[in-house]
């Protein structure tokens, strides 16, 4: 049904996976899905097939496509049930478990927040929110639950599939960070489209997300060029805006701003100290942490083993590695039992 529409909407497509997210999402609200619950009981499963089958078929049938049989549909998902259902369980009475043996729990998000079905890009996003609050609708854990959010944003910006990209660039510049970088879609492969780092839309997402940290990766991928800009305020109009707006066509419409830094043309790959980078690369690193308006950030470098650089307390830098990350976070959020939330 996703690939039928997406095909169907022509030069309207919003780039979908074709994986049918979508429509699954849209059985979910529509109060028409086959949860896994409903695969314990034959019946049960039975009367859902009628239900979702009646609107889908219709949709089928009037686009001339094949419609679904319920017998045989029914065949198959009790042959796979077994295998499913022995996964099955309250995930909030889990997760209530694990925070009385004061575990740490982390969620992690798999898509940005301007994907977000209310706050991103809108028709251009995904089907469910994305923003870090939804950890907790989505796994009945309670919002006090989560008591550190860490953002992730590379040192540009990258978007798949159609939609809004305001500091998108299609020259030589473009390409050499999707080779680099080796930008290619997680579920698809396809080729994602690159551009300048925008502090509007990290600081937009910082606000929408409650966001108490950054981690900045792939600061390498800007090793070879000349100069860096950043994009810090948009113009609609004729008029300077520091926020993205919520229409669609005013998104189209907004020209990034942006402050010039010099490159530092030489390699970063493997430093694992914030003292050993290159002054340049140290200023555009500060840049970026003023610009989101956080008051610490953690440096990933994307080609090596995992390692952290962030400050102490008293505002120096320290070498750390992913185990300091992941002992000490908790201290950094003021917060003894960790949840975390990866953007």
């Amino acid at each position: 049904m996703d690939e039928i529409r997406e095909d169907a909407a022509g030069k309207g497509k919003i780039g979908t996976t074709r994986r049918g997210i979508g429509p699954a999402y849209e059985d979910k609200v529509g109060r028409r899905s086959i949860r896994v619950m409903d695969l314990r009981s034959e019946k049960n499963l039975d009367q859902r097939l009628e239900v979702v089958l009646a609107h889908h078929n219709a949709i089928r049938k009037g686009l001339g496509k094949k419609i679904y049989v319920k017998e045989q549909l029914k065949k198959d998902l009790l042959k796979i049930a077994p295998e499913i259902l022995k996964f099955s369980q309250p995930v909030w009475l889990k997760i209530d478990q694990f925070k009385k043996q004061k575990k740490r729990i982390l969620f992690e998000g798999a898509q940005g927040v301007l994907l977000d079905v209310d706050h991103g890009t809108y028709p251009f996003v995904t089907s469910s929110n994305t923003v870090a609050s939804n950890a907790a609708t989505g796994t009945g854990c309670g919002i006090n639950s989560i008591n550190y959010v860490l953002g992730i944003t590379k040192a540009y910006t990258t978007r798949v599939g159609e939609g809004p990209f305001p500091t998108e660039l299609t020259d030589d510049v473009g390409e050499l960070l999707g080779t680099r970088g080796k930008e290619f879609g997680t579920v698809t492969s396809r080729k994602r489209r690159c551009g300048w780092f925008d502090g509007v839309l990290v600081r937009q997402t910082i606000k929408i997300s409650g966001i108490d940290g950054i981690a900045l990766t792939k600061l390498d991928v800007l090793d070879e060029l000349d100069e860096i800009k950043m994009c810090v305020e948009y113009e609609l109009n004729g008029k300077k805006i520091d926020y993205l707006p919520a229409a669609v066509e005013d998104q189209l419409k907004i020209k990034p701003v942006y402050k010039i830094y010099p490159g530092w043309k030489t390699t970063t790959n493997g430093i694992k100290d914030m003292n050993s980078l290159p002054e340049n690369a140290k200023k555009y690193i500060y840049a970026v942490e003023n610009g989101a308006r956080r008051l610490y950030t953690v440096i990933e470098r994307v080609f090596e083993e995992l390692s952290f650089i962030a400050p102490d307390k008293s505002g120096t830098s320290i070498e750390v590695n992913s185990e300091f990350v992941e002992n000490n976070i908790g201290d950094l959020s003021k917060s003894a039992d960790l949840s975390r939330y990866v953007l």
